[in-house]
């Protein structure tokens, strides 16, 4: 790249939290490397990524928690363009995933300046494009059910006082139904592309992001008999050794409910729907990553042993300040 280059950057200018000012402060001392680009809502990120990536932009970094980051995924994907990611947020989930040092704008900068590519699969529900998990029914009812006044008073623990009033509820049934025709029934599914959820938590133990699977998890159990299964589930290493929950990998595959349920993805709310579908988005999102991954499946392993091209790019500069 020519050494004059700028690289755009999405980012939120809303966040007002002591992390949200050093994080303004970081970025706009480092305007010799990247074009700072201030969206008021999601859309608009959404749309500002797809224009830099129809003209052709190489990469696109955008600086935000897991919603700022799949509102800008939206605008790439099906493109070449490669995403950076300079995590501001809160739980910061995706980051978390491809082992980006979430704690360190500087050591995060420094990842996307190394200029590695990794590619991984990317998946849509009702044609809108996650890149970490989605979830039916419990935890997207939670989602819907804070409000924005209550994440900016209590932050993480709002989601928690929310999910509280809604165990005595009694959600719908939820029909699951794969591509290759394996059924199951349960009150609550989330599916997964990578490992993680919520944080650092493992709910997804199988799942790898380059395998073109989604992991999916169907509860059977309803209000505090589900918290205390995903409790036993977590304590015991795997939240599909417990007994009340199923464990399906697929790469398509339907959600149906006689009533419309919410859904969200990649924490945020999409909204409520009657039937729910997933599948592959048909390209693979590319994104500037750490080389070595925290932890991999036995098949991920394998494909950064081989260095099958698929997976990953030459590296690309990014200019320093």
């Amino acid at each position: 790249m020519p050494p004059s280059r700028r690289y755009p950057l999405i980012f939120n200018p809303k966040a007002r939290s002591q992390r949200g000012r050093r994080a303004l402060r970081f970025l706009e001392a480092r305007a010799a490397s990247v074009e700072l680009f201030a969206t008021a809502h999601e859309d608009e990120a959404s749309e500002l990524a797809a224009r830099f990536a129809a003209a052709g932009e190489p990469v696109v970094i955008a600086a935000g928690g897991d919603g700022t980051l799949n509102a800008v995924v939206r605008g790439l994907a099906g493109s070449n363009t490669a995403l950076g990611i300079l995590p501001t947020g809160t739980m910061n989930v995706f980051a978390r995933e491809l082992g980006i040092p979430f704690h360190s704008l500087d050591k995060s900068f420094e990842v996307i300046q190394r200029g590695f590519i990794r590619e991984i699969d990317l998946f849509r529900v009702n044609q809108v494009p996650f890149v970490q998990m989605a979830g039916v029914g419990f935890d997207a009812l939670v989602i819907e059910q804070t409000s924005w006044a209550a994440k900016k008073a209590l932050g993480p623990l709002a989601y928690l006082l929310a999910a509280v009033k809604l165990l005595g509820e009694h959600p719908p049934q939820l029909e699951v139904i794969c591509a290759d025709g394996r059924r199951e029934t349960g009150v609550a599914v989330l599916a997964g592309n990578g490992k993680l959820y919520g944080g650092p938590f493992k709910f997804f133990r199988k799942a790898d992001n380059q395998d073109s699977m989604l992991d999916v998890l169907v509860y059977k159990e309803e209000g505090y008999r589900l918290v205390v299964d995903l409790l036993r589930g977590l304590a015991a290493g795997g939240l599909d050794l417990v007994s009340s929950a199923s464990y399906l990998q697929t790469a398509e595959f339907f959600v149906r409910a006689a009533v419309e349920v919410p859904v969200e993805v990649d924490g945020e709310l999409l909204g409520r729907y009657r039937e729910i579908h997933f599948a592959q988005a048909g390209r693979l999102l590319r994104v500037l990553a750490p080389e070595v991954l925290p932890s991999r499946s036995w098949l991920g392993t394998l494909r950064h042993q081989l260095g099958w091209p698929r997976r990953s790019a030459p590296p690309m500069a990014i200019p320093t300040p």
